[in-house]
């Protein structure tokens, strides 16, 4: 499970994630674009998108957390 700061996961940790052998990833983000970022880094690992759900925890604010299912 992935919970990164808004900045997205730092490289050096989708690389040890992979070479961990990780089967599947539960990532939680804050921020969508990092999440697209990191999303297109695992999938260049043979990562594939299971499964998207957006979270509008905060209803006044532009806010919204993602949560996303990878597996190899």
């Amino acid at each position: 499970m992935l919970d990164p700061p808004r900045d997205g996961c730092e490289r050096r940790v989708i690389e040890a994630i992979n070479d961990f052998g990780v089967r599947k990833i539960i990532y939680v983000s804050c921020n969508p674009a990092t999440l697209a970022r990191d999303c297109k880094i695992l999938a260049s690992h043979d990562y594939k998108l299971v499964s998207i759900k957006a979270f509008d925890m905060f209803p006044q604010t532009a806010h919204v957390e993602s949560v996303v299912v990878m597996q190899k």
